[in-house]
């Protein structure tokens, strides 16, 4: 049989080495490429690039989170997403972070016009949600690309009180005048627009020395959308004592005058005949009860029922005779609270008939 020739066998061996090495190539490209995709996908992708966003919410840190490229916002898109541009950012920081972000999951990516969606769930508290971000790449930086938020991750809310200036969101004190584009003028009844990271849970409430109201809890997990909250809050006990105080040195006030017809109060009595003078006294038999009930942006007292007494000496214009009058006059009052800029109360007691 004839034998290849010699110099046939090295080259076989070469073409085999050649292919065995080709085939080596390709195996270990494409373990750098799975490895390059799976870098992309865990660190470099829209995907990872909304993560870390999440991730400083978890960790509290809102300054990190406003670096992020996309976060941070100006008037004209406030302007153009339909929000005022007169939006504050004073809860834009860490301590009003203070929910539980945990459970992070990316479920959905898709990219269409170059602008990629991702989607998140997670839990806020315990509560689960989900996000949708839209994320657009800035740039490559090397063999890394770099990406931006098309759509800024902000949302707003929308803060009406009624019955103080003061509130809290997740325990941090706001007051409606630091916050208001109009300053120690700001009207009262006008809403105050927070911009507010999402997603986010936020608790809005009142706890001041003359109003209170139970907080309320406004997620915030859509991007650029507003959330109206209206609270309307009540007068604290220690408030309504005060109220009921002053009511009662008003009417004690009232009772000093030694007339029929006390001037400015919400009592008084006709006598056709003469009052002798000196024997005329008024005394408050019934105080009102005092309810503090909501009117714009404050309160008003509303109308309530007492009972003062009258005693004089009183000498008859038919026959000079003297006899001594003793009556109950029942009356009603009523009057307006308000919270002055200060912080003080201003109480106005009255009588409806005396508007």
């Amino acid at each position: 049989m004839d034998q290849p020739p010699a110099s046939a066998t090295p080259r076989r061996r070469a073409i085999l080495d050649l292919i065995l090495l080709a085939v080596i190539g390709a195996l270990l490209a494409a373990a750098i490429w799975a490895g390059f995709s799976a870098l992309h996908r865990q660190f470099w992708g829209p995907s990872a690039f909304v993560e870390r966003y999440l991730a400083t919410l978890a960790d509290g840190d809102a300054g990190a989170a406003l670096a992020i490229p996309g976060v941070a916002i100006d008037t004209t898109e406030l302007e153009a997403a339909g929000l005022p541009a007169t939006s504050s950012d004073a809860l834009l920081r860490r301590a009003v972070l203070t929910y539980d972000l945990a459970d992070v999951e990316i479920v959905r990516e898709s990219s269409a016009g170059g602008v990629t969606e991702v989607t998140a769930t997670y839990a806020i508290d315990g509560t689960a949600g989900e996000t949708t971000f839209r994320v657009r790449r800035s740039g490559t930086e090397g063999l890394v690309p770099r990406w931006t938020f098309e759509t800024s991750p902000l949302g707003e809310i929308e803060v009406a009180l009624r019955g103080s200036r003061q509130f809290t969101v997740n325990g941090f004190a706001i007051d409606q005048r630091q916050v208001s584009p109009d300053g120690a003028a700001a009207d009262p009844l006008d809403p105050v627009a927070l911009l507010v990271f999402t997603p986010g849970l936020y608790a809005v409430g009142v706890d001041t020395a003359t109003a209170e109201a139970d907080p309320v809890n406004v997620l915030a997990d859509a991007a650029l959308k507003s959330v109206p909250l209206e609270i309307q809050t009540t007068p604290t006990k220690e408030f309504t004592e005060v109220v009921s105080e002053k009511v009662s040195s008003f009417l004690g006030t009232c009772a000093t005058q030694k007339v029929l017809q006390p001037t400015g109060c919400p009592f008084g009595m006709r006598i056709d005949d003469r009052v002798l003078p000196d024997t005329l006294e008024w005394s408050i038999t019934s105080q009102p009860l005092v309810q503090i009930v909501p009117s714009g942006a404050f309160w008003e007292i509303a109308a309530a029922t007492g009972t003062a007494h009258l005693e004089a000496d009183v000498r008859s214009i038919f026959d000079g005779s003297v006899y001594r009058f003793s009556e109950d006059v029942p009356f009603v009052i009523d009057g307006t609270v308000e919270i002055l800029p200060d912080g003080t109360a201003s109480i106005l007691v009255g009588s409806p008939a005396l508007r």
